[in-house]
């Protein structure tokens, strides 16, 4: 099988998958391939927080032209996977001198697809691409063509929580991809400072008790598939569950907007996370560190791409409130402003290249050291 993911996560997505007992697993771009059973397809698309879509490669030959495409699609066996009354949709992608463009191979594979199927029963499924009862893939790479099943359906991001969201909402699998690079292990104090619509707070929440990533998910695709099996998927959600763990720290999620409170509540409440996750109106900028103890903070603050900002003063800002109100804080957060970064006025000691949709980013650490980062190692030194 082969999970899709974000450029730089395909690390802590390897991990994942070996944690849930995945085998033979490979790490590619924006993807990681691995081995594994049926029931271990359903276990990926309900407990894998940074992957994106779990694929089923059927079957990989090599082509030379559209004819070579035709034949190769209309030579599988689709009866195994499709009844000539359920719908269904192809997805193509091309790298190829070949192809040029990924709907004409789409159409062609559909073409295949229905006229063998009018051959042999005299009927043909139709073409569904809002609800499609199958989803294919198909992936051409220069000569070499890879059909697939899709298991997963829409993006796994879509894990059935947020209902609510504000102007530039982060994805659910971005957002728990951040936080697992940024180390996060449930066992201090978490604050999201800027918690927009709560998903980074929601996701750190889900870590630390362990709790399966798309279990409020509505649907999976393979739930559509011919041998579905819904006592097995029963038990490994069953199973999934029983592997949740206690979380004695805080979780807190603050934004300076009435409305964003709002909606952060509404969507903790859809993620059945109220006793974990505590959301409240507050401006970062004016806020202090509540406890003395450790405290872990991820967030994603404004770029000024899609809101306006005084860059320099913001980040300055940034930079201020960290240094005089977080002592004893590992900060973590995602910008797509380089040039912001400059005006935060401390020097990171992580900085992760990642991308928020189509903007090159960074995830950046600064360590917020009790007193000064002098006295720290002057102790340490003397001890």
């Amino acid at each position: 099988m082969v999970a899709k993911t974000f450029f730089g996560f395909e690390e802590i997505l390897a991990k994942e998958l070996r944690n849930l007992g995945a085998e033979r697993v490979s790490v590619g771009n924006r993807m990681v391939s691995f081995y594994g059973d049926t029931g271990f397809m359903y276990k990926a698309n309900l407990c894998l927080r940074t992957a994106l879509k779990i694929l089923k490669p059927i079957t990989s030959k090599k082509i030379r032209n559209e004819k070579d495409l035709y034949d190769f699609i209309q030579g599988i066996r689709w009866k195994d996977y499709l009844d000539a009354d359920d719908t269904f949709a192809i997805y193509a992608t091309v790298n190829s001198t070949i192809f040029n463009h990924s709907r004409f191979v789409s159409l062609k594979a559909k073409d295949a697809i229905v006229d063998k199927f009018r051959k042999e029963l005299g009927r043909r499924p139709n073409v569904d691409t809002e609800y499609p009862d199958l989803t294919i893939n198909i992936h051409i790479q220069q000569d070499l063509c890879t059909v697939s099943l899709d298991s997963s359906g829409g993006s796994l991001h879509h894990r059935g929580y947020r209902t609510a969201t504000n102007i530039a909402p982060i994805n659910e699998v971005l957002a728990a991809g951040l936080v697992m690079l940024s180390g996060w292990d449930g066992q201090c104090d978490f604050l999201d400072p800027m918690c927009g619509s709560g998903t980074i707070a929601i996701e750190a929440a889900m870590i630390a008790c362990n709790i399966p990533a798309n279990l409020n998910r509505k649907e999976f695709a393979f739930e559509k598939w011919l041998d579905w099996d819904m006592d097995l998927f029963e038990k490994i959600e069953e199973a999934s569950l029983n592997k949740t763990r206690d979380f004695h720290h805080s979780i807190i999620g603050m934004d300076k907007a009435p409305s964003a409170v709002r909606k952060a509540l509404k969507n903790v409440e859809n993620a059945n996370l109220i006793d974990f996750v505590k959301i409240k109106e507050g401006n970062f900028f004016e806020s202090t560190k509540e406890t003395e103890e450790k405290l872990h903070m991820v967030f994603n603050p404004p770029y000024g791409e899609r809101l306006q900002l005084d860059v320099e003063e913001f980040y300055s800002q940034i930079g201020d409130t960290l240094k005089q109100s977080y002592p004893g804080t590992n900060a973590w957060f995602i910008t797509s402003n380089l040039e912001g970064l400059k005006y935060v006025g401390l020097r990171p000691s992580r900085k992760i290249k990642v991308f928020n949709g189509k903007l090159e980013s960074r995830l950046v650490k600064y360590e917020m050291y009790e007193g000064s980062k002098k006295a720290k190692f002057q102790s340490k030194k003397e001890s």
